[in-house]
């Protein structure tokens, strides 16, 4: 079975249906991603986004080499994602920022705490539980 995965990131044209997008930051296990993995895209709100936009699948997935001299590096990865769907409700910091309980085991606190407790865009792996959560959008 395929891991899930999330990416917050600046979205150019939201309603494509396909993006590129390079050389991202990862973590929380998203350097693991692979083609043909399920992806949640969220444009970035500290990019003019509005949060949750689509699902889709990984098309291609490319790791960055990490440059050499830098003790301390965010690993980075290149992926192209195929829409399959389009989110039919809105979530984003504003419906996600209520849940701050870090231990309480909800899905939106996961997102929370991945997506926005440290504001950065980046490529997160997520739980089923989330992904199941997430679906429900759609």
């Amino acid at each position: 079975m395929n891991s899930i995965y999330a990416i917050k990131t600046k979205v150019s044209d939201l309603s494509a249906g396909s993006w590129s997008f390079a050389e991202q930051k990862t973590m929380y296990g998203g350097k693991r991603i692979a083609t043909g993995d399920p992806i949640f895209v969220f444009a970035s709100e500290n990019e003019g986004g509005a949060g949750l936009i689509a699902f889709g699948i990984v098309s291609s997935a490319r790791a960055i080499p990490m440059r050499p001299g830098i003790e301390r590096q965010t690993p980075r990865v290149s992926i192209t994602v195929t829409r399959t769907g389009t989110a039919a409700h809105p979530l984003g910091r504003t419906e996600l920022k209520l849940f701050k309980e870090w231990t309480d085991g909800r899905p939106e606190t996961e997102l929370n705490f991945k997506f926005y407790r440290q504001a950065t865009n980046k490529i997160i792996g997520i739980s089923e539980g989330a992904a199941t959560y997430l679906r429900g959008f759609f």
